[in-house]
């Protein structure tokens, strides 16, 4: 008799993933930030009498205090600080387009909403080349909506001024409330040892698959403290503290090729040399030599590799070097005119300008809370729309909830401050959840409106929040448009081509350019992480523009072991194996390309017979692997 099976129907995943709120501490820090921003600005706007500028200052500092996120103090600066450049670029824009074409009625919507849905594309365009630039053309869509849609007073430049002033309070208090300098740079680098401890640790266990993707999450956030956005600077302006936390950064890459291998091999290290990872975090934190480190008996290549690697790390922590050099995007304009930018430009282009053209024809008086809402809806990059459109929602009703409950309580213009700088305070714990986010916002946001004279502020935006959710769910669905295979299927043929370079730059130039070998390993894996967050994203799609994580999970893990395979195989060429058949190493890379074109030409790829594991093993053993992966690979990939 067949067993039963008693496992409990579970809710799909786009139902699922709204009432998903990730946990975590309460960063005390931002809590004060925030605090210390938006509330602020807006008091000395009404105490000045000068309402109007205090609510463009703290509308800047808002956005300055969502882009606020955890990192290094150069990171924050570039995070906080791009953005409010292209905050003001977008508010003169705004300012300039209201002059040149004033809103108010059906005959105006005929040459406004062709605009806003040009700058809508432009910003849905620039979210496919990184989060930076996503946030970045975000605050410029938002703020040239809202430098369209309000009064202004004064010279055109005035809003723009007011707007980057705002940014740049939040700066001077990012500056002078984070800890003293390379703190954040010393503990991304130790998390990155304590992740090699982890991935050590697993070799053997089975379990070394998740070890080895938080590794890559370590190792990306710690080259972005150190190597990402430093602009051009002298060698005599970087300090030893810096120069040396690049050496030992560099020195746990080549740890991590080793550790990637021993995980291949699958023999546990002795519990002596699983310390040494966390002597060398250690000595990170402290800024101190690391001290004696016990090496494994170098009887495996990956051992082998562990050994030199560890002497390595030992003279790295007593003396300065220095680093490699931190890889260069050069794809981002390709990105954001590539099928991955037109897609993501057409969404936001349609959401913004049909709730553009519907706010002109409804309510033209505050006609802009509609497009303003759907550019916050519509970026694909930042969630599935029907989690963010429920999100926003929900998120909105608790807003006006606390700020009528504020304004009720305290009198006068005190309740609104009030709001706004509870408002601010809560922006860091509740960037964890859009509904909690959304919440914090709209507090601050009623805030600014209420102190600009707009009654009745509260009914009016939950209105247009549904109303605005109503038509980017409509408009985020078409066909064609709302549907997510597009944008899975660029990551993964990413993946692809990042693999097939990475495995062409082993095979052939074997033990050589160490830094590129590292510099393609890294991207590969960045590739892969990429890929499996857009995966993940899709899935909570709602039908039928999502995807079945199912189906693809099984070849970006393919994909994994691929790579797994290379790095394995390069460290067996570098300590002392044979060079490999030529001929058997042609045809794998001859395939794994083939298979990376095929995937970026969305064609179906054409299957050459290949070499199986059993055949090579007898030739080559690191080429047995990468064959065995490769033919899993293609089976799954056709199926995918």
């Amino acid at each position: 008799m067949a067993a039963v099976s008693h496992r409990r129907p579970t809710a799909p995943e786009w139902l699922r993933h709204p009432l998903n709120v990730p946990r975590g501490p309460v960063p005390y820090g931002a809590v004060v930030r925030g605090a210390l921003t938006t509330g602020p600005l807006l008091a000395v706007g009404v105490a000045t009498q000068h309402v109007a500028w205090g609510v463009l200052a703290a509308l800047g500092a808002l956005f300055a205090t969502v882009n606020d996120r955890p990192g290094t103090r150069r990171t924050r600066m570039v995070r906080i600080g791009v953005p409010a450049c292209a905050g003001a670029l977008g508010t003169l824009l705004g300012v300039l387009i209201a002059v040149l074409v004033p809103a108010g009625g059906v005959a105006d919507a005929v040459w406004l909403v062709p605009v806003l849905a040009v700058a809508g594309y432009l910003s849905g365009a620039a979210s496919a080349v990184g989060p930076i630039t996503s946030a970045a053309s975000l605050q410029f869509l938002v703020t040239l909506l809202i430098g369209v849609g309000l009064p202004h007073h004064g010279p055109v430049w005035l809003g723009p001024v007011l707007v980057a002033v705002g940014a740049l309070w939040q700066l001077v208090v990012v500056s002078v409330t984070l800890p003293e300098p390379h703190a954040e740079e010393r503990e991304a680098v130790a998390s990155v040892y304590d992740a090699l401890g982890a991935v050590l640790t697993a070799a053997g266990t089975g379990r070394g698959q998740v070890a080895r993707r938080r590794l890559t999450a370590a190792f990306d956030t710690a080259h972005a403290a150190l190597d990402h956005h430093r602009g051009i600077r002298r060698i005599g302006q970087v300090s030893a503290a810096e120069w040396r936390l690049r050496a030992q950064l560099s020195v746990a890459t080549t740890l991590g090729e080793a550790a990637v291998t021993l995980l291949w091999e699958g023999r546990p290290l002795p519990a002596a040399t699983l310390d040494a990872p966390a002597r060398l975090a250690r000595a990170v934190r402290e800024a101190a030599p690391c001290g004696p480190i016990a090496t494994p008996h170098a009887d495996t290549p990956g051992r082998r590799a562990l050994h030199r690697a560890l002497l390595s790390a030992a003279e790295a922590f007593d003396a300065p070097a220095w680093p490699v050099p931190g890889p260069r995007d050069r794809s981002a304009l390709r990105r954001a005119f590539g099928p991955l930018g037109r897609e993501y430009g057409l969404r936001v282009a349609l959401c913004v300008g049909a709730c553009a053209a519907v706010a002109e024809v409804l309510r033209p008086a505050q006609w802009y809370w509609l497009p303003v809402t759907a550019a916050f809806l519509a970026k694909p990059d930042l969630g599935p729309l029907f989690s963010r459109a429920v999100s926003r929602v929900l998120g909105t009703v608790l807003g006006v909830v606390v700020f009528t409950a504020l304004e009720a309580v305290l009198p006068g213009s005190a309740g609104a401050v009030a709001a706004a700088a509870l408002g601010g305070a809560l922006i860091p714990v509740a960037a964890r959840h859009f509904a909690f986010q959304t919440a914090a916002l709209t507090s601050i946001v009623l805030a600014l409106a209420v102190v600009s004279g707009t009654h009745g502020a509260s009914g009016t935006r939950l209105v247009d929040t549904v109303l605005a959710c109503a038509i980017a769910l409509i408009v985020g669905h078409l066909p064609r448009i709302g549907g997510r295979r597009e944008t899975v299927h660029e990551h993964w043929a990413a993946a692809l081509r990042a693999a097939e370079a990475y495995f062409a730059h082993v095979v052939g130039a074997p033990g050589e350019e160490h830094d590129e070998r590292a510099r393609l390993r890294r991207a590969a894996y960045r590739a892969l992480a990429e890929a499996r967050r857009t995966v993940v994203q899709a899935a909570a799609e709602l039908p039928p523009a999502g995807v079945a994580s199912a189906q693809w999970a099984p070849a970006l893990a393919a994909v994994e072991r691929l790579v797994d395979a290379t790095t394995a195989c390069a460290v067996r060429l570098e300590h002392g194996r044979r060079p490999l058949p030529a001929d058997d190493t042609r045809r794998l890379a001859d395939a794994l390309a083939r298979l990376a074109a095929d995937a970026s030409a969305r064609r179906p790829t054409r299957l050459v017979a290949l070499p199986t594991a059993a055949e090579l093993a007898t030739r080559c053993a690191s080429l047995a692997d990468v064959a065995d992966q490769l033919h899993v690979l293609r089976n799954v990939s056709v199926a995918a």
